[in-house]
């Protein structure tokens, strides 16, 4: 339990709800190395091109040195780095790790812990993907760090944070208040009389203290939740929909279904539903929507919290 606790509260900079997912990313691709090599350790130089493309894929708009969570993560007693004057971190210049051969590793005490609970490895990579990233995104991840998740789930007992419990109702209500269509397509498919595909996205990720409240949700499809969730798309003032220009797309469907939604309203609530709230809206906008909104989003497409 003590592992877990020390993973469940890892110390990380925070300010208005602001995502600093650096440490987390790490650790998941510590964990997914371990998995592949118990002994091996992480050399610095060479893993820093995969823990840049984590932090950009992964982490906020914002671009953070790789540097900073390798240093950084020593002071949470799960990692160590060592360079050629031993056990400790030269800091957080780049030069500084390449040149004195920096490598990193699980702490002693945690390598030591994993070997004696193999199991241990899934419940600590569970507690980072659930406290730090929505569902849709963490199979995506496993795989882009290397974790094999045949996994047993986190004891609902083990922290604080994995005791708040998702309310099971929130999908009901959600589609409901959507008319069972997605917000930014229409798509509204049906097997019987069940939906299938539709899903009920989080704006404000329920990770970072966001509620299962209707006015924080949106009905999307499988397709645009991902996308939604990736920071491809987003929700403007006037709940309008916002399009990266990160996103290139050269086909006729990538046109039709991600491009060409710039700018057009949300489809829904229904009249007496709240829409969602403008303080999840710019929460999203600023965490998790990637840059400048393409040309004809409409209002707040390039103003407001991340919109530069």
């Amino acid at each position: 339990m003590e592992w877990l606790e020390r993973v469940a509260g890892l110390r990380q900079w925070s300010r208005g709800g602001a995502r600093a997912p650096h440490k987390p990313l790490l650790l998941l691709y510590a964990l997914g190395r371990f998995q592949a090599d118990a002994e091996g350790a992480l050399d610095y130089s060479a893993v820093e091109a995969d823990l840049k493309r984590l932090l950009v894929e992964y982490g906020p708009a914002h671009g953070t040195s790789p540097a900073y969570p390798f240093h950084h993560l020593v002071s949470d007693g799960v990692w160590e780095v060592c360079t050629d004057r031993g056990v400790g971190s030269p800091g957080t210049g780049v030069r500084e790790l390449r040149a004195l051969r920096a490598t990193g590793r699980l702490a002693p005490g945690l390598r030591a812990a994993l070997r004696r609970e193999p199991s241990l490895l899934g419940r600590m990579a569970r507690v980072l993907l659930d406290l730090h990233f929505p569902p849709s995104l963490h199979q995506d991840l496993c795989e882009a760090v290397g974790l094999e998740m045949e996994l047993a789930e986190t004891d609902s007992l083990t922290t604080a944070a994995a005791r708040r419990q998702r309310d099971r109702r929130m999908r009901e209500l959600v589609l409901t208040a959507y008319e069972y269509q997605c917000a930014f397509c229409g798509y509204d498919g049906t097997i019987g009389a069940a939906p299938v595909g539709l899903e009920a996205a989080h704006v404000r990720w329920w990770a970072f203290d966001g509620p299962d409240d209707v006015d924080n949700g949106v009905c999307l499809c499988a397709l645009h939740h991902k996308l939604f969730d990736k920071g491809v798309l987003g929700i403007g003032d006037g709940h309008r929909i916002l399009v990266s220009q990160g996103f290139v797309g050269r086909s006729a469907a990538a046109r039709e279904h991600v491009t060409s939604l710039a700018g057009r309203p949300l489809i829904g609530p229904q009249p007496g539903v709240l829409p969602v709230a403008e303080a999840y809206r710019s929460w999203h906008v600023s965490q998790v929507f990637r840059g400048m909104a393409r040309a004809g989003s409409g209002p707040g497409s390039g103003s407001g919290p991340g919109g530069g």
